[in-house]
């Protein structure tokens, strides 16, 4: 039992404040319990994040480019153009190709195209290419995304038909991130629905 003062001028015996020094001490001791786990949880993890062994197939280091699958399409590709200021400019040798609204087969005028890039690509065969799925402005990121990595997915495949070897090409999309045009209108968006192909050494 404990006196305790209560009020101005009165004295109280209290079973009720041992019971609550009690808590206090509990709860006292289980903080330091949940702060001791959390210290060997977090020094578990950097132990862990400090291992030296790699993860297989993952981030080999082969010298090639970090951008991309299979490392490329980083100088010519649209993201480093925007980030240059160049976007729209001069697109190397390959020339892109477009695509209806909300569709991403190749068109029978983009299949002269895409010989035409095959032919250059089969004449060079040290160079590789990344292909830019791109899309207008219209529709959620997320849509777009997976329109432009269709977009990019039809023209390698029909590269790859053509005789262009798979493991030279990579694709990417850049949904409606990456626009050549900035209008709102019709014009605008059909130059943005389009194939952009970046080469590599």
């Amino acid at each position: 039992m404990t006196v305790v003062q209560r009020g101005r001028g009165g004295w109280v015996i209290s079973e009720v404040t041992n019971a609550m020094t009690n808590v206090t001490r509990i709860n006292r001791a289980g903080v330091a319990v949940r702060a001791a786990v959390a210290l060997m949880l977090i020094g578990t993890l950097a132990l862990a994040g400090c291992s030296s062994k790699k993860a297989q197939g993952l981030g080999t280091d082969t010298g090639a480019n970090p951008l991309g699958e299979n490392g490329t399409g980083a100088a010519g590709g649209s993201l480093q153009q925007n980030i240059n200021g160049t976007l729209g400019g001069a697109g190397g040798p390959l020339s892109d190709i477009h695509f209806g609204y909300n569709d991403y087969t190749i068109q029978p005028q983009d299949g002269e195209v895409l010989k035409s890039n095959a032919r250059w690509l089969n004449t060079n065969a040290q160079t590789r290419v990344q292909v830019e799925g791109h899309c207008d402005e219209r529709g959620s990121e997320e849509y777009n995304i997976a329109l432009g990595a269709k977009r990019a997915q039809s023209a390698k495949d029909y590269l790859v038909t053509l005789g262009v070897s798979g493991s030279r090409i990579s694709t990417i999309s850049y949904g409606k991130e990456l626009p050549l045009c900035q209008d709102h209108d019709e014009s605008c968006w059909s130059q943005n629905r389009r194939d952009h192909f970046a080469v590599s050494q």
